[in-house]
């Protein structure tokens, strides 16, 4: 009776764990990621790796021929880092569109806050490579995926002031996949 019992159990678990991914399949996407100006997509300055993990999104980023110093990093809404137009003027990445903000909060709080769910852990460029992984708590491998991960300038306050955090102009862009 108990075999029994075993195999209906192994019966109804086996197409379960056919269809599941077991835990060493977690999702993941990568983007490459690209210099970027008003005039347009540049040179390929590396990649980025994004992996859903226990604390949250994951990200192995490795980059260089950028300036040293802080960068604010934002996942943006849609998949595309052409330059885009403002106030008469091309704008590198504007394509990208806003920082996701699936919730529509409306501000910037930083990764672990309750703001725009495309606030980044900064980047923090220390060399002429530089290679980091860094963790966002809020978003998973699928809220991402078909976005752009732009690199600003200068840093971030994950503040509404200054303007957009103080993140300066847009310097590089990678459509995730």
């Amino acid at each position: 009776m108990i075999r029994l019992a075993t195999l209906a159990l192994a019966a109804a678990i086996l197409p379960l764990a056919a269809t599941s991914p077991s835990l060493a399949e977690t999702a993941s996407a990568t983007a490459a990621i690209n210099k970027i100006t008003a005039d347009g997509i540049g040179a390929a300055i590396g990649t980025a790796t994004f992996t859903d993990g226990k604390d949250g999104l994951e990200i192995a980023i490795d980059v260089k021929d950028i300036a040293a110093g802080e960068h604010g990093m934002h996942i943006h809404e849609k998949g595309d880092c052409a330059p885009g137009e403002k106030e008469g003027k091309k704008v590198a990445g504007l394509a990208a569109g806003p920082h996701f903000d699936p919730a529509k909060t409306g501000k910037h709080a930083g990764p672990t806050g309750q703001g725009h769910a495309g606030d980044m852990p900064k980047l923090n460029v220390t060399g002429a490579e530089t290679k980091a992984t860094l963790v966002a708590p809020h978003v998973k491998v699928a809220d991402i995926k078909g976005r752009a991960i732009i690199i600003h300038e200068g840093g971030d306050t994950y503040s509404d002031q200054p303007e957009l955090g103080g993140g300066k102009a847009r310097i590089a862009c990678g459509v995730i996949k």
